[in-house]
């Protein structure tokens, strides 16, 4: 990565505003999931030890401008009072008086968590006005939250244009790996692609078809896939308006030899809910009224296979419904095949992550993206504004990372 990090820059002493994605999921004001949390500590630690004074600021949301107390990142200062063994400040605004006056008083090693920045009409609207709110808090800038870095808000982009702005750790660690596994992997490179609609996921096909030597496909978006090569799904869910592009795709693989295996058979319904009749049948006997809504064992074994023979794989969605129990199967089986494989594994962020999560396979993966809208589109080859603004290394400094980010993680001295 080209971009300045925070160990190009000298902190002691300095106000340090890090935007961090601490969007976790709460319930009556307990977090459910702190791994976003838990992915920035190297950042704040790093700064700590350094004598900064740490100053976080995050969304928590969609409060859309307004003030809407089950949306208070307050439950997470205390969340991290806890993991960091100090006292985290607590500003109850944003750039306003009370944020104010506590950066101002603050002393080295100390930390402080802005109020969520969409309660403020100007950050989704990256108001200038804003971003130089948030900048006269500090000296220095670090954005370390990949997953708002497509964002171009006055926290994420607009507040760069009024400090030195670097990134972080995390971000560091995120472009780092998804730059390594997009333009040096290990052949056969092998993409899991999932999701409800394909329409979502087009332009990182089209990305990825230079790339990859096999594709996998699975939810909603297969069905989409295999309409467009000539198959009837039924009443599943289809993307009538690109069956078009969809076969173009199909036809683009098949030119560049990259290998698409769409499913052989489905678990199907008459209805997307939970408890309902469900079968398993070929996906060219898919009944009238029936919808798919899971890849079926057949294609599970087929997939299985695939991901046995890579040496590296990029997955980024779910193979079915798996919030409901009945669909999970596939998405669940291919996550342990995944987990269990010899290959370089990377989880392109989004709903995979939990389902990962969820069945306690996160340790073997070698690296899980906090980012969703952020990974596709930068897997895509877009420009993420929140990258974009931050500042260019002039030469190698030699404090280019090691790579050995487990240990990164886990160590005290960052430096």
């Amino acid at each position: 990565m080209n971009k300045k990090t925070i160990r190009d820059i000298e902190t002691a002493g300095k106000r340090v505003l890090i935007r961090v994605d601490f969007n976790v999921p709460m319930e009556k004001s307990v977090i459910t999931d702190e791994t976003r949390i838990i992915k920035t500590l190297p950042t704040i630690r790093y700064l700590i030890d350094k004598g900064a004074k740490v100053i976080l600021a995050t969304h928590l949301g969609r409060p859309k401008g307004k003030f809407v107390p089950e949306y208070s990142v307050k439950p997470v200062a205390q969340y991290l009072s806890i993991i960091l063994g100090q006292e985290v400040l607590f500003a109850a605004d944003c750039g306003g008086e009370e944020s104010k006056k506590i950066t101002a008083e603050m002393k080295p090693g100390q930390v402080v968590l802005l109020e969520n920045t969409r309660f403020y009409a100007g950050e989704e609207k990256n108001d200038p006005e804003m971003s130089s709110s948030l900048a006269k808090l500090a000296d220095i800038y670090v954005n370390d939250a990949f997953g708002a870095a497509h964002r171009a808000h006055a926290s994420t982009e607009g507040v760069a244009h009024f400090l030195p702005a670097v990134a972080g750790l995390l971000m560091e660690k995120e472009i780092s790996i998804l730059t390594e596994v997009l333009n040096k992997p290990k052949a056969p490179f092998l993409a899991i692609l999932g999701g409800a609609k394909v329409s979502d996921k087009i332009p990182v096909m089209k990305s990825l078809l230079d790339k990859v030597d096999t594709l996998l496909v699975g939810g909603g978006m297969a069905n989409t896939l295999l309409k467009a090569s000539g198959i009837d799904m039924g009443e599943s869910l289809i993307e009538d308006e690109v069956i078009e592009e969809a076969r173009s795709i199909l036809l683009q693989a098949e030119k560049k030899n990259v290998k698409v295996l769409l499913p052989l058979d489905v678990v199907i319904a008459q209805e997307l809910k939970a408890d309902v009749e469900i079968r398993v049948t070929a996906i060219e006997d898919i009944p009238t009224g029936w919808l798919a809504l899971d890849i079926g064992p057949k294609t599970i074994k087929a997939y299985i296979e695939m991901i046995n023979n890579a040496a590296t794989i990029l997955w980024n969605g779910p193979l079915g419904v798996y919030e409901i129990e009945q669909f999970s199967q596939g998405t669940n089986k291919i996550a342990d095949a995944v987990a269990n494989s010899a290959a370089r594994t990377v989880i392109g962020g989004g709903d995979v992550v939990a389902a990962v999560e969820k069945a306690g396979l996160a340790d073997k993966i070698y690296h899980i993206s906090t980012g969703g809208g952020a990974t596709l589109e930068f897997l895509e080859g877009r420009i993420l504004p929140g990258l974009e603004a931050l500042q260019e290394r002039e030469e190698d400094t030699g404090n280019a990372p090691s790579h050995n980010w487990s240990e990164l993680e886990n160590a005290q001295d960052y430096s």
